[in-house]
């Protein structure tokens, strides 16, 4: 079992991964000595080898990606809308809530860090990028992508209207608005595109 960097574990994938009879009481095992950590109900992450024997980390809500291939795999999943812009750096401050895509809709989840919000979309028709986190790499919408997202579901997540506003603004001096337009054109959101336009100060068609 490989220790380099953490991964998120659902329940099932324990006894698949790690060959044991009896999972639960080996999981219990691995908590005790701090080698896995509980995320929620059913789902562990592995302790990082920089952290192990530390009993107060925790993964922040990054873990929803972990969550999320745990349960579909690496490349239908991926960070959005608010998770992604905190990673971004366009909310400095650490969120409740984490939004990730998954190609099959499912109730939200939560965790002992917060809240995970899954929402239904083809991660292969959104322009991505990779991200590395705590529990491993992933899938993690672009700058451009997340600005026509936070744009067409601004409160997604539990975020005001007016931070989403804000952390478009973060954003659009990085953002490169031609593609910002082909993608909202490919994924026919021009309302969204006009919204992040008027927000950002771009001039439209420019």
């Amino acid at each position: 079992m490989s220790h380099g960097r953490g991964f998120a574990l659902s329940g099932a994938a324990v006894h698949s991964a790690i060959y044991y009879a009896h999972p639960r009481a080996e999981v219990a095992r691995l908590a005790k000595a701090g080698a896995v950590r509980r995320i929620a109900t059913g789902y562990y992450a592995l302790v990082p080898q920089h952290r192990l024997g530390d009993h107060t980390w925790s993964p922040d809500l990054a873990a929803a990606l972990g969550i999320g291939q745990a349960d579909y795999g690496v490349d239908p999943v991926a960070l959005m809308g608010l998770s992604a812009a905190r990673i971004h750096g366009a909310i400095p401050r650490a969120l409740a809530t984490a939004v990730v895509a998954v190609p099959k809709q499912r109730p939200p989840l939560h965790t002992d860090r917060g809240k995970i919000v899954f929402v239904t979309r083809a991660v292969a028709a959104l322009d991505v990028e990779r991200t590395s986190t705590e529990l491993g790499e992933g899938w993690l919408t672009t700058i451009e992508q997340t600005i026509l997202d936070l744009a067409h579901r601004p409160t997604l997540g539990g975020i005001t209207q007016q931070d989403a506003h804000e952390a478009i603004r973060a954003l659009a001096g990085r953002a490169d608005w031609s593609l910002t337009r082909q993608l909202a054109a490919d994924n026919h959101h021009p309302a969204a595109l006009r919204v992040a336009l008027e927000i950002a100060g771009q001039v439209p068609g420019a």
